[in-house]
Formats: C-alpha cells, sequence, structure tokens
C-alpha cells in the first residue's frame, strides 16, 4: 500500500500545486478577489510543504542552505523594509501573513523555495555549472519582475511611488546570484520535475496577472 502511495506522491503534487494556482487565477479573474488573495499564505505553505516531502528536503545539507538563504533573505527585506536598502522604499501589505518587524516569514521561505527550484531546474538548460548560477538567478529575476506589476494591487507589498525602480531589480539579481552560487558550491540535487511544474506554476500565474490587472 505505502510504495503504492510513493509511487503517486509526485503526480498527485504536481496537480495540488496546479489546482491551487489555477483556482486561484481564475477565482480572480471572475472577480473574486477578496476570497482568493488572502489564501496566498495558504497557497504558499502548501507548495512548501510539499516541495520538503517531494524535493526532498531530507539532508543535513539541503536543511542547512534553505536556513541560511531564508535567514539571509529575511535579514535584507528587514534592512530594506526599516531602512529603504537594497531594493528601495517599500513597506509589506496584509496578504503575506505574520511578519517579523514589518517581513513577513514567507518571505524568507519564497527566498529560498525560489532558490531551491530554479537552481534545480537549470540543468534542463545548460551542462554547465558556472552558467546554471546566472541562468537561476535570471530565472528568479522573472518571477519577480511578473509579480512586481500586479503586488500592490494584491496588498502583497507597495514600493514608494507605485512600483519598484531599476535598483529593486539590480539588488534582486545580485542576491539571486549569491543563492544560487551557494545552492550549487553544496551540490545540492533535487526533482527537477516538481520544481519546473512549481516554477512554471508561479510563471503562468503571475504572467496571466501581469497582463489581465
Amino acid at each position: 500500500m505505502f510504495k503504492k502511495i510513493s509511487r503517486y506522491k509526485l503526480p498527485l503534487a504536481i496537480g495540488i500545486v496546479w489546482l491551487f494556482h489555477l483556482s486561484a487565477l481564475i477565482g480572480i479573474s471572475l472577480g473574486y478577489q477578496s476570497w482568493f488573495v488572502p489564501k496566498t499564505p495558504l497557497n504558499l505553505l502548501v507548495c512548501s510543504a510539499l516541495f520538503i516531502f517531494i524535493f526532498p528536503l531530507t539532508s543535513s545539507k539541503k536543511i542547512l542552505v534553505f536556513s541560511a538563504i531564508f535567514v539571509i533573505g529575511m535579514l535584507v527585506e528587514w534592512l530594506g523594509v526599516t531602512y529603504g536598502f537594497f531594493f528601495g522604499n517599500y513597506v509589506y501589505g496584509s496578504n503575506f501573513g505574520p511578519k517579523l518587524n514589518g517581513v513577513p516569514y514567507l518571505i524568507g521561505v519564497n527566498w529560498a523555495l525560489l532558490t531551491f527550484i530554479t537552481a534545480a531546474i537549470t540543468p534542463y538548460f545548460s551542462k554547465v555549472v558556472w552558467l546554471r548560477i546566472p541562468g537561476g538567478a535570471l530565472l528568479m529575476l522573472v518571477l519577480d519582475y511578473l509579480m512586481e506589476y500586479s503586488a500592490p494591487l494584491l496588498d502583497f507589498w507597495t514600493f514608494e511611488g507605485g512600483y519598484a525602480g531599476l535598483d529593486n531589480y539590480i539588488a534582486w539579481f545580485a542576491l539571486a546570484l549569491i543563492f544560487q552560487t551557494l545552492w550549487h558550491s553544496a551540490k545540492i540535487s533535487g526533482s527537477k520535475t516538481y520544481s519546473l511544474h512549481f516554477f512554471l506554476a508561479q510563471f503562468v500565474f503571475f504572467g496571466f496577472l501581469f497582463l489581465y490587472l
């Protein structure tokens, strides 16, 4: 029985990821934004739990790298929110869950999660490690670019003046490069299939909102 469940865990996890993202997408496009958007923390928590189970995040090395990216991400975001460093002047809204000094815990999780899934899928594009690092950082930057345009309307975060400036994208890419270097230096591996579907689900979701909103 356990073997049967284990056999289907990957397609089941992928199905749940797409179900959550597409349901939210359809709901928002039909005008139910006020119901779906506040569920963002739940969506990210479910996808993170599935990632931990499927990737899997089990070895001490993986946990250490994930934790390090979480902590650094939280620290950099705190410096950004408090002093305007790196990204510009911005504040987080109410739809990313509980905060620590103005920074949602899920933002730290998101930094680590995006690093892992983008780094894991870079072998699809290149066999050369030194090309995978900027490649993974670029994938992270693409998602950030799409997210920035819908973030204020979804009450995720808001920049002074309305939208993020060039300094935000430069800082994002630089930090993503650091995280990608850390990931590849640790020689981590995991489920490329789950990582690819999670990235594509995020890309489709925020890409649609980029065009729709």
